[in-house]
């Protein structure tokens, strides 16, 4: 199956204390040209990427983007040794002050002291990157299937209408050959005609070297040859389709040889419905190069 260039595909993720976005899009390009935007602290993280992207396409230009966050508020509480020693000292000497002045005070809660200032301290845990770097690269796995799986997608459907613009030329290659064949006859009336002018105005004129002359034109508006190169480039056509993968660029070469057969044919017609035929061959080429362009 033939896959288009352009596609998109984007997912979310998370390892606590990091959530993170993807986002993988391509357009045309003449060649494979990835540009990846990904946290340059997560060492060895592009080149992974860039390793996998590498294989998994053929062209395109393609940009893999990776935007993370980090939960500041993630991590775990810790006693501070210091602030607690300090309000357990603090409390036992208002409680000794409290007693020496006849006071009774109610006995303190565990919770209580918890919530004083600074007893609790919030610690936040060093990244460990292995981890991350492992969930990060399944992840980009699942993001390219499913952004190839897209372009299959866009693929098939321009397979679909290149199959279809093919057929339209084989019809006007065939249409092209019956208009040529009506045509003769005709030609070589009138080529006849020209020659007995030549001969009866002409004095001493050699009148094997004006039929010579006369039949290199034959020849030269002859289009067999045009008309078997263009059926030949509809079966190489299909055949690169049929085959699949990376063919844009195969195919966009025989887009400019279609091309090419369709404007000596119109160049060759001398005949007005043989020109029309020559000039719709060239617009459905023209049709099919654009949509060639899309093919990776």
């Amino acid at each position: 199956m033939i896959r288009s260039m352009t596609g998109y595909a984007s997912a979310t993720g998370s390892l606590p204390p990091h959530t993170w976005t993807w986002e993988l899009r391509s357009v045309n390009g003449k060649g494979q040209d990835l540009r990846l935007r990904v946290p340059d602290w997560i060492d060895g993280l592009e080149t992974a990427l860039r390793k996998e992207l590498t294989a998994a396409t053929a062209r395109g230009n393609i940009t893999l983007s990776l935007r993370m966050a980090r939960d500041e508020q993630a991590g775990s509480l810790q006693v501070s040794d210091t602030q607690l020693t300090a309000v357990l000292a603090a409390m036992a000497e208002i409680e000794a002050r409290a007693m020496d002045a006849g006071l009774s005070l109610a006995p303190s809660k565990a919770s209580d002291i918890a919530a004083l200032r600074g007893v609790l301290e919030q610690t936040s845990s060093d990244d460990d990157v292995v981890p991350l770097m492992k969930a990060l690269t399944q992840e980009a796995t699942v993001l390219i299937a499913a952004f190839n799986a897209m372009r299959e997608s866009e693929g098939a459907a321009l397979e679909n209408v290149l199959t279809d613009q093919l057929s339209q030329v084989r019809r006007l290659t065939v249409q092209a050959a019956e208009l040529a064949q009506a045509r003769s006859g005709a030609m070589a009336d009138t080529l006849r005609r020209n020659l007995a002018r030549v001969l009866e105005n002409s004095d001493g004129a050699d009148s094997d070297r004006v039929a010579q002359e006369l039949a290199l034109i034959a020849v030269k508006a002859d289009i067999t040859e045009e008309i078997d190169r263009l059926a030949a480039h509809v079966d190489a056509a299909r055949d690169l389709i049929a085959e699949g993968g990376p063919v844009g660029r195969k195919l966009d070469f025989l887009m400019q040889e279609f091309n090419r057969e369709a404007n000596t044919l119109c160049s060759k017609a001398q005949s007005t419905d043989l020109t029309r035929c020559g000039l719709a061959l060239k617009a459905v080429i023209d049709q099919m190069r654009e949509q060639v362009q899309n093919v990776e």
